[in-house]
């Protein structure tokens, strides 16, 4: 049986609501495959306790991604991943993947913090995709394929996937 450990991360200085950062960090842990079909999200109770938030707040963020489709509510058993956001090249097993984090190291190496690399990944963003859904010119964006399971993903919730017999 395969174990899916999710905890949220909540900032309360950012000025999100914290409702919304659960939804935020369930789908980037969709989006990196992190999460999968099938797999059980924590309960209200289970959030509450690790992140200190009301347990209305995380059944307002689950009935976010129930009404996207995301997740399916099973009365007596949970709340369960209905579909996944996952992409082959956006896992953090992916060629992709570990190119981002070498030229983080390198950014980081170069003195840049964490709000100048924000900074530029979010002008690099909406320089590319302002022009449509193209590569970059000189950039060249070969298929990857992925195998194997991710163990943990950096979505802003810690998430644990283990195999237990």
């Amino acid at each position: 049986m395969v174990v899916v450990i999710v905890e949220y991360r909540i900032d309360r200085r950012s000025g999100v609501p914290a409702f919304q950062q659960i939804v935020q960090q369930t789908k980037q842990a969709l989006r990196l495959g992190v999460l999968v079909p099938g797999d059980r999200l924590p309960t209200a109770k289970e959030v509450a306790e690790v992140s200190a938030v009301n347990p209305n707040t995380t059944l307002k963020a689950y009935r976010e991604l129930e009404r996207e489709g995301l997740v399916e509510p099973r009365p007596g058993q949970g709340t369960f991943v209905r579909r996944t956001l996952a992409r082959p090249s956006a896992g953090t097993d992916s060629p992709l993947y570990g190119e981002l984090v070498a030229w983080m190291s390198k950014a980081a190496g170069a003195g840049l913090e964490q709000e100048d690399v924000a900074a530029l990944v979010t002008s690099a963003m909406e320089k590319q995709y302002a022009a449509g859904n193209t590569p970059a010119a000189g950039v060249s964006t070969p298929g990857s394929t992925t195998t194997g399971s991710m163990t943990t993903g950096s979505t802003g919730a810690t998430t644990t996937r283990s195999t237990s017999e």
